[in-house]
Order: C-alpha cells, then sequence, then structure tokens
C-alpha cells in the first residue's frame, strides 16, 4: 500500500454521482451522460431493506451498469453482513467497495477479503458512530466515506455536525502517513461542498445535485471549482 500523504496543495476534488438520483427507466443512458459531464467516480448505492429501510441495486443491475461505464464504480454496501456478498459485488463491477462499520462483527477480514476479491477496500461510518471505530483498520483502507446523512434515502438534508469528525480523520491520515482518501456522502452541493472539502474531504458524492439540473456539466465543474 502506497504511504504517500496527500498535502492541501496535492488534493484533487473527485466527483462521484450517485446514480440512486438517476432516472432507472434509462438508467444506461444516465450513466453515460453523467460520465461525459465529467463525473470521475459513479457512485452506487446498495440497500438490503434490513440495515436500511430501502431496496435498490443487487449484483445483476451493477453488472449492467458495468457494461456501460468507463468510469470506476463505487459500490457503498448499506446492508448487514457484506462480507457474504463481497466477491459477488466484485464479480458484477465493484472498483471501490465500501462497507459500514455498523454492519460487519470482523472489520478487519472483511476489508482483507475485499482487497483479495479485487476492490479497492473501504469504511463507512454513520452521522453518529465516531471515529475512534477506525482505529485498528485505517492502514487497509483505500478511502474512507463520512455519512453527512442518516443512510437510507437520497435528498437529504446535509448534517454540518459531521465536519469536525472529517477534519480529525484527514488529521489522523496525515500523521500516519496514509494515502486513504477521505470520501463524503449527503446533502453535497454548490452551498456545502466547500466546508467539506476544507475539513479535509476530496471525493464527494452528489445525488439530486447533479441529477437535478438541467446543465449536469456546468454543475460538476460548478462543484469541483467551489473547492478551489
Amino acid at each position: 500500500m502506497s504511504t504517500h500523504t496527500p498535502t492541501a496543495e496535492s488534493r484533487v476534488p473527485m466527483i462521484a454521482p450517485s446514480l440512486l438520483s438517476a432516472d432507472f427507466l434509462r438508467l444506461g443512458d444516465e450513466v453515460s451522460s453523467i460520465e461525459a459531464a465529467g463525473a470521475d467516480l459513479l457512485h452506487v448505492d446498495v440497500m438490503d431493506g434490513h440495515f436500511v429501510p430501502n431496496l435498490t441495486f443487487g449484483p445483476p443491475i451493477i453488472a449492467k451498469i458495468r457494461e456501460r461505464a468507463t468510469r470506476p464504480l463505487d459500490v457503498h454496501l448499506m446492508i448487514e453482513t457484506p462480507e457474504r456478498w463481497v466477491e459477488r459485488y466484485v464479480e458484477a463491477g465493484a472498483a471501490w467497495l465500501t462497507v459500514h462499520v455498523e454492519a460487519s462483527v470482523h472489520l478487519h477480514r472483511t476489508l482483507e477479503q475485499i482487497r483479495q476479491a479485487g476492490a479497492e477496500p473501504g469504511v463507512v461510518l454513520n452521522p453518529s458512530t465516531p471515529e475512534g471505530t477506525l482505529d485498528y483498520v485505517l492502514d487497509l483502507c483505500h478511502h474512507l466515506l463520512v455519512m453527512s446523512v442518516n443512510p437510507g434515502f437520497g435528498g437529504q438534508r446535509f448534517i454540518g455536525g459531521v465536519l469536525p469528525k472529517v477534519e480529525r480523520i484527514a488529521e489522523t491520515i496525515a500523521r500516519r502517513g496514509l494515502a486513504t482518501l477521505v470520501e463524503i456522502d449527503g446533502g453535497i452541493g454548490p452551498q456545502t461542498i466547500r466546508s467539506a472539502w476544507d475539513a479535509g474531504a476530496s471525493v464527494f458524492v452528489a445525488g439530486q445535485a447533479v441529477f437535478g439540473v438541467p446543465d449536469r456539466a456546468a454543475r460538476i465543474a460548478e462543484l469541483r471549482a467551489a473547492c478551489g
């Protein structure tokens, strides 16, 4: 694993539009549209109706998305016992695979399982979950996703109270000389992205802020420019 530490000057904002906000009847066209607009990643929310009160994409749908996509798929597992599904989602096309600390009893083992399956491993923290839960697995993480809404639904209001947690995570990554990327998901848009960037995030999941506007390329450019 790389030990190069990103600095404030070397960080580059990455925009990961969430396909949860796409038009599901035109999903292939939506993938092509959002990539042409400048997306760096495609964020795919997987929900099981148990860990969160909603149902979304399974492996067959992700495999179809992968057939159309040219950008990496950033797959966020909001499911119970994610270790049972790691290989299935990697085979379907997940390039980044992220599991919740709250859902994985043997988190260290699950992260190693993700890497062995061929994807970049990441951990998600819900808004109320402290960053100390990462102390013994942070060196295994390619990325760390902080939820700035409670998971399960799109279109929620940004929870600004998570920003100090983002700051502490970014400081810990820098202090330990890691290359772990800090990602944030929930309520990200033109009015919130700069504060998340200043706190230390560099990967931004945006749903309605991108899919809900007529000119998606202009919006992605706006979000990227807001990071200065």
